[in-house]
């Protein structure tokens, strides 16, 4: 028999979860600016006022998808730094590089941070969430691999050309330009 304590969730916020876990494919579907409440609120079965007595706007409901999303990376990353086969900042590098291909088979999430990276160009809280999602993301890459600046940063601009290469669809180009964006870049 079982004697562990499970752990049990209100309405709301097994709702709370629900929303938001349906709020990732609408707003990737659609992006920040064409997705609506109400098409969040129908995916997850609710209607658009239970989502506002949840959330209270759109753009806290955008924020938290984007929360969600930075914690899903920093935990692939995690799972890559622990899986590298040495210590070096290369091997570790390359290890969480690898998780993090893996993860972004999860076409949502991919969109979802393309996305906000978008929206944050002329949105102060989806700004300001980005900008706090990358800048825990940078430090824990730096802490858990050694690098030193110029490996970080490299790391990150390869992740965004990942970004690129997978949102254009370059391997399904076969072009001199497409094969020179994609060589080195991991796709699963």
């Amino acid at each position: 028999m079982n004697t562990e304590p499970r752990r049990t969730l209100s309405t709301a916020d097994e709702r709370r979860e629900t929303v938001l876990r349906t709020a990732i494919g609408a707003f990737a579907a659609k992006g920040y600016y064409g997705t609506t409440t109400t098409e969040v609120g129908k995916a997850a079965g609710i209607s658009q006022a239970y989502v506002f007595r949840l959330f209270p706007n759109k753009e806290s409901l955008f924020v938290a998808v984007v929360e969600y999303c930075f914690l899903r990376v920093r935990e692939s990353l995690e799972r890559g730094a622990a899986a590298a086969e040495g210590s070096s900042p290369e091997a570790v590098l390359s290890a969480m590089g690898e998780a993090y291909a893996r993860l972004i088979t999860d076409n949502d999430l991919l969109l979802v941070q393309i996305h906000a990276q978008a929206a944050a160009a002329s949105e102060p809280a989806v700004r300001d969430v980005v900008r706090t999602g990358y800048a825990r993301l940078v430090e824990y890459v730096r802490g858990a691999s050694g690098g030193d600046d110029a490996q970080v940063q490299q790391f990150f601009a390869r992740g965004m050309l990942c970004h690129l290469v997978s949102a254009i669809g370059a391997a399904e180009v076969d072009a001199p330009w497409t094969r020179t964006l994609a060589t080195g870049i991991r796709h699963y």
